[in-house]
């Protein structure tokens, strides 16, 4: 359960920063308009990449035994520095909000379509998915499973929450000042994540 509950906080840990894929989520989500299609699209691409990310690690494990010991170090560094910008915008926010922008009525297709773009064409979702979390997972031999069940549950629970309860979470999240909080909860979580991270023997 150790490796499960780690997936699924560094899930949720990555998948909360204020981003398009996450404006246009919960966009479509006010307008009640493909909500649900628009929120499976993102999970299961999220989820395709997660699996990647952890099994191709796993392979290249297997070609290169030492790999896990470089993975680890540079899931450390990544989430060190990862929390310290979280930290930062916290103090010395922008005053952005989740508030998206664009066309009110967009087709299923054109809808789709700027779903899939909005989340494989950011290259920070590789690095999120496939490098990172594909590198903590190395620490967790024989537990990748669970690690990966966990990361994809909080992508699931995540988009799903974020797209049918838009209209509770925009009072909130188009205020400032509660990114400001959540930045700093994401910055401390990544810290945390960190230091148990470098506890483990591999």
């Amino acid at each position: 359960m150790d490796a499960f509950w780690a997936g699924i906080t560094l899930g949720f840990s990555l998948i909360l920063a204020i981003g398009s894929q996450n404006a246009f989520v919960l966009k479509q989500g006010l307008k009640q308009q493909y909500v649900f299609s628009v929120c499976a699209v993102c999970a299961l691409s999220d989820a395709i990449l997660i699996i990647f990310g952890v099994y191709g690690m796993a392979t290249i494990l297997s070609l290169a035994p030492q790999f896990s010991l470089y993975a680890k170090y540079f899931g450390v560094t990544f989430l060190f520095i990862y929390g310290a910008k979280n930290l930062r915008s916290a103090i010395w926010h922008s005053g952005s909000s989740l508030i998206g922008e664009g066309a009110d009525n967009l087709s299923f297709t054109k809808v789709i379509l700027t779903c899939l773009a909005f989340t494989w064409l950011n290259p920070h979702v590789y690095l999120d998915t496939v490098l990172l979390i594909g590198s903590i997972s190395t620490s967790y031999a024989g537990q990748q499973l669970f690690f990966t069940l966990g990361a994809v549950m909080a992508s699931f629970i995540f988009f799903f929450m974020l797209g049918f309860g838009a209209k509770l979470l925009t009072p909130i999240f188009s205020k400032p000042i509660y990114w400001r909080v959540l930045d700093g909860v994401i910055g401390v979580f990544m810290f945390f994540i960190a230091y148990k991270l470098m506890l483990l023997e591999i």
